[in-house]
């Protein structure tokens, strides 16, 4: 099914999501989504880099012109993955004497970022290895319909071949591409000891609004659009001609939504890329976002950049083929680089608040 049928059918039937991580980018973003489309949704997160502006801001967008009162559809699990003695009530929606279990499972939460798992890559195995397993094995042991997990481009590690195609990998080049080489390394041994059924997804650098600007960990995009607008320093690792297959959130929404309902048996127990099969370097994205800053105000922006070195356990290239997914789940997505700038410019620039709230 194209992705707009299955948007159809999920607002015309209703089913129960679990989201872990649901405070963060990518979490918060499938929760507005969710609830747009009139589905129940169980989130958990325990803030650790989420933040409760984000479900605010999803609960508040995803009620624009909806006939239903969207926190009646949520429920949030203030919790720790790794340290939870009670992942039963994760995969139940119980509200006004009724209880729902969890269809889909969308694994969400991790500590991102490479630089972070380099600092403290025990916090990461925690969090990234153990919390994935707790929620993998309480998924197969609730009978969830499908469980598809976030993993990532890194896993390909020193394997230089472009683009990256899932069934080459080399090996990983720092503790954050381990754990998320392990969550597939778990996903397949479940399936093939007890015949759980997952999905994996490697993120490419998936952006848009309500990633987080500020920090030593955040995202180049909000990062420089946040530097942008202050007149603060900004600083590009390395030469700027690194080059990333940006992708922007809503391409990453429909893969997570193509991946749970699914119906094809070949699709299942697979990875998949999530990008659009273009990559852009980080001199032009910068060049795409004054632009498009320039457009929304009368201020002129031109900032220049200060190149320093290239940061630890980076690679110089990434562009993924993503044809596997167009074939197996019928992904095509519908925001190139250009269009996903603009629109998360101008979310940034409308919420420039935003960047304070979540300091």
């Amino acid at each position: 099914m194209l992705i707009s049928e299955i948007y159809s059918h999920l607002e015309k039937n209703q089913y129960t999501w679990l989201i872990t991580g649901v405070a963060g980018f990518i979490g918060s973003n499938l929760l507005e989504k969710l609830l747009k489309l009139n589905q129940r949704v169980i989130g958990v997160d325990n803030f650790s880099t989420g933040y409760k502006s984000n479900i605010d801001f999803a609960i508040n967008d995803s009620s624009e012109n909806c006939s239903y009162d969207p926190t009646d559809l949520f429920i949030l699990f203030e919790d720790d993955i790794t340290s939870c003695i009670d992942f039963e009530k994760f995969f139940k929606f119980k509200k006004n004497n009724q209880e729902f279990p969890v269809d889909f499972v969308l694994h969400q939460a991790a500590l991102g970022s490479i630089p972070r798992s380099i600092d403290n890559p025990i916090n990461t195995n925690n969090t990234n290895i153990s919390g994935f397993l707790n929620i993998l094995n309480s998924s197969r042991e609730f009978k969830v319909k499908s469980f598809v997990y976030a993993s990532s481009s890194s896993t390909y590690g020193d394997h230089k071949t472009l683009p990256k195609k899932e069934d080459r990998i080399g090996k990983p080049l720092n503790p954050y591409s381990v754990t998320k080489l392990v969550n597939e390394i778990y996903a397949d041994v479940f399936f093939k000891t007890y015949g759980f059924n997952t999905i994996g997804l490697r993120y490419f650098n998936v952006f848009g609004k309500r990633q987080n600007p500020n920090g030593d960990y955040a995202a180049v995009i909000p990062k420089w659009i946040s530097s942008i607008h202050s007149n603060s320093d900004l600083y590009i690792n390395g030469d700027g001609e690194t080059s990333r297959d940006f992708c922007y959130i809503e391409n990453a929404i429909q893969m997570n939504i193509l991946a749970a309902t699914t119906k094809n048996k070949l699709a299942q127990n697979q990875v998949y890329n999530v990008a659009v099969g273009n990559n852009t370097s980080l001199n032009d994205l910068l060049k795409m976002i004054l632009r498009d800053m320039n457009s929304l105000t009368n201020v002129l922006f031109d900032n220049q950049p200060i190149y320093r070195e290239f940061r630890k356990g980076d690679i110089r290239h990434s562009l993924a083929d993503i044809s596997k997914a167009q074939t197996l789940l019928k992904y095509y997505p519908e925001f190139d680089i250009s269009l996903g700038v603009k629109l998360t410019v101008e979310w940034y620039m409308k919420n420039i608040n935003f960047i304070r709230k979540i300091s």
